[in-house]
């Protein structure tokens, strides 16, 4: 072979695989284009020897909000409504009703009042139980009544609770 042929033979050896890496990027090229709205959702996995791309950051006040959802502005306002007046002059007051626990002292009785609440996050009932000190004017109450208490006052440094009237009396 002469060199003429040597050059030709080398030069449709370099060809062929230029071809082959023409044709290579240019599937490339038309993958991307198809994917590009794949590439917007989820990030492409880079090259493992290329390191990963930092993305900018973004100033707290042009990140978005997170949190609860806010609620719509009413329309029309609601018109102010106003509980009706208590019928005594005392005020309206809190009401239990307990078991008396104990009567030694005098015009004093202590009430305990069974509180039964459902838990706030565990749904679960609680018993809980809480003592009282009430103003027995006539010491009409003993131990083992049931009884009405309703909220008063400050009468003494533990009592800020009145007898209203025993329920049951005890057998």
């Amino acid at each position: 072979m002469s060199e003429t042929e040597n050059e030709n033979v080398e030069e449709t050896t370099t060809e062929e695989p230029a071809a082959e890496v023409e044709e290579a990027p240019a599937e490339t090229a038309e993958e991307p284009t198809v994917e590009a709205p794949a590439a917007e959702e989820a990030p492409a996995p880079a090259a493992p020897s290329e390191p990963k791309k930092k993305r900018k950051r973004l100033p707290r006040a042009l990140r978005p909000q997170k949190g609860r959802p806010r609620r719509e502005r009413a329309t029309e306002r609601k018109p102010i409504s106003r509980e009706a007046k208590p019928e005594h002059e005392r005020g309206r007051h809190q009401e239990r009703r307990g078991v008396v626990v104990s009567d030694a002292m005098d015009k004093t009785i202590v009430v305990k009042v069974d509180v039964i609440k459902s838990h706030a996050r565990y749904k679960k009932v609680i018993r809980r139980s809480v003592k009282f000190h009430a103003h027995d004017e006539r010491n009409e109450a003993h131990v083992g009544d049931v009884v009405r208490i309703v909220e008063t006052r400050p009468l003494s440094k533990t009592k800020r609770w009145r007898l209203v009237e025993v329920l049951e009396v005890a057998k």
